[in-house]
């Protein structure tokens, strides 16, 4: 069998752990980038991903697919043209004030335009709008004088892992994929097999757009309606995690856990990619609206609780000193985009608190990260767990909690703080 040669274009939390396990089975595969500093650390074997497979770091798997041949990471894309015939867009959709941004992945489909030659395949495997492929991506291939279906092929397939366990779900995770013809969707259903043992499905491109979108709305809904279940549950003074793990002794119910609100970019983001095709078809989409709008309030909502909680002691939280444990947008996660975290220290700096933020796997600079523990919460009048990370679990709560002033107040968004361990103050779980 032809050793298969792709590129991969876009090197992101998708991007370069899909090269690497494509470079891990024999394939070759050369990742464009259009960021410099990016495809320059890749290329020295860096990279601040959290994900491991079989016992081996992101970055170890890296370098020994650099030193086996098998990866490679550029800018170029004349380089790459003649040493591969399928292209996969890992390229996303950040969304601006509601409005999706499709200039990335036009600026990926317009520089891929310029050096598509016959008998290519182009797999698009971004959280896109419904429609994009074959309304955007497509006329844009076209451009190049071959037409899709005919000299080369085109499909959607969806993407569908979690960040912390691409390699295995890039292996066992079901894909679905649509092709603009049978031919285009038979042949990408053949490259990701090379990699994917799961069954793969095909359906329509459109049908296989929309159904990613709504696999991340189901769960956006799912978590707003726990955030309700929360607040309840705190007004009647019982347990929330306990009323939910009681709940999901139902073989039919699976309830997800509320916490600081819903981040990254896959779940935010989701609505606004749905949006424009159902106001386009004038559709309403109240519940999924209303849900995102009780998502996107945790945040606020738990400064304000905070406040509560401090003028209770007669504190105040303008000039209260509060730190802030985990700045990702999810458990084990180095990725802080869209996190509820940063819009929670946001609202903190809105109110006048000073904030001492600790995140060890987060990179992102920011003014108001300090460098360890004890500096974030010496004299710290509050204290917010916002996502946990593996310094977080080794944790001795009895001294940090006397490291912090008298009446302090701690809110634990994780369920993580023993129920036996007390403060001088008060201990909230949500």
């Amino acid at each position: 069998m032809e050793r298969l040669k792709l590129s991969v274009i876009g090197l992101g939390f998708i991007g370069l752990p899909l090269s690497l396990s494509y470079a891990m089975k024999g394939a070759k595969v050369i990742g464009i980038d259009v960021l410099d500093s990016l495809v320059d650390d890749i290329n020295k074997g860096i990279s601040y991903h959290l994900e491991y497979y079989k016992g081996k770091s992101l970055s170890e798997i890296l370098q020994e697919q650099i030193a086996a041949g098998r990866f490679k990471a550029t800018t170029n894309y004349e380089e790459t043209a003649d040493q591969v015939d399928t292209y996969m867009i890992t390229v996303g959709i950040p969304v601006r004030n509601g409005d999706p941004d499709m200039s990335h992945i036009i600026g990926a489909a317009q520089y891929l335009a310029k050096v598509l030659k016959k008998g290519d395949l182009v797999i698009l495997r971004s959280t896109v709008i419904p429609g994009t492929t074959e309304e955007v991506v497509k006329p844009i291939l076209e451009e190049s004088g071959l037409i899709a279906g005919v000299d080369f092929d085109l499909a959607y397939a969806s993407e569908r892992i979690a960040e912390g366990r691409a390699f295995e779900e890039f292996i066992n995770m079901p894909l679905t994929v649509g092709g603009v013809n049978q031919r285009s969707a038979e042949r990408a259903k053949k490259v990701l097999s090379f990699v994917t043992e799961a069954e793969i499905h095909i359906a329509s491109i459109k049908v296989v757009e929309t159904a990613k979108v709504i696999e991340n709305i189901q769960r956006d809904v799912n978590i707003a309606m726990v955030q309700e279940f929360a607040r309840l549950a705190e007004k009647m003074g019982i347990d929330t995690f306990e009323l939910i793990k009681t709940a999901n002794t139902h073989k039919r119910v699976n309830l997800l856990v509320p916490g600081p609100g819903v981040g990254g970019y896959c779940l935010p983001n989701a609505l606004y990619y749905l949006l424009p095709k159902a106001e386009e078809n004038q559709v309403s989409l109240n519940l999924l609206k209303t849900a995102r709008l009780i998502n996107d309030r945790v945040p606020e909502m738990l400064v304000a609780m905070m406040k509560e909680k401090l003028e209770a002691k007669g504190k105040s939280l303008s000039g209260a000193k509060i730190a802030v444990f985990g700045l990702a947008m999810k458990d084990y996660s180095n990725d802080d985009r869209i996190s509820p975290a940063h819009q929670v220290v946001e609202h903190l700096l809105l109110n006048g608190a000073v904030v001492k933020a600790y995140d060890p796997a987060v990179p992102t600079e920011q003014t108001f990260k300090v460098d360890n523990i004890s500096e974030a919460v010496e004299e710290a009048d509050g204290l917010f767990l916002l996502a946990m990370q593996k310094e977080f679990e080794e944790i001795n709560w009895i001294e940090l909690f006397n490291k912090m002033t008298p009446h302090a107040v701690v809110i634990d968004t994780k369920n993580r703080i023993p129920q036996n361990i007390e403060l001088n103050g008060t201990i909230v779980r949500i």
